[in-house]
């Protein structure tokens, strides 16, 4: 598995890496919420389809924290995208007025495998306040996340 991202970037994080897996075997981890939930580690409450929104209650330090999850786009063996507030882990926060980080997966074909691109955009538009820190755990998330899906499909 290979990783790039952009230093010195800060409205976007981009991993991308290979997988020896089929698209299609690909495409059911980050579509199907069953499967999704499983690698990334949160339990999800329905299935994914454009324009729902699902909610997810993640553990993380002792603790459960519920996100929401608003999809976006479902394109077969390609694309999905959702959008949601990144790193919004403070109980006494209410999130909800802020905007939103756009995540991406893309996938490509390639000999012997598939290549994986996650992106989430959309981090210049956060209150300056929690900018810093949401991008920071964020892009350490998405370095551990794509280890754990080229894991869960390898």
């Amino acid at each position: 598995m290979t990783a790039a991202t952009n230093p010195g970037v800060t409205d976007r994080i981009e991993k991308s890496f290979e997988v020896k897996a089929t698209r299609s075997r690909v495409w059911r981890a980050i579509s199907d919420a069953r499967e999704f939930a499983t690698w990334f580690g949160v339990e999800l409450d329905r299935s994914f389809a454009p324009g729902t929104s699902v909610i997810g209650r993640l553990p993380y330090k002792g603790e459960i924290h519920t996100f929401e999850m608003q999809v976006e786009r479902i394109e077969p063996e390609s694309r999905f995208s959702y959008r949601w507030h990144p790193y919004a882990m403070d109980p006494k926060v209410d999130y909800s007025k802020e905007p939103t980080t756009l995540v991406e997966f893309r996938l490509e074909e390639m000999a012997g495998g598939t290549r994986v691109t996650i992106v989430e955009s959309g981090f210049d538009r956060l209150p300056a306040s929690r900018r810093v820190e949401a991008f920071r755990m964020n892009e350490s998330g998405w370095a551990s996340q794509s280890k754990k899906l080229a894991s869960y499909v390898g």
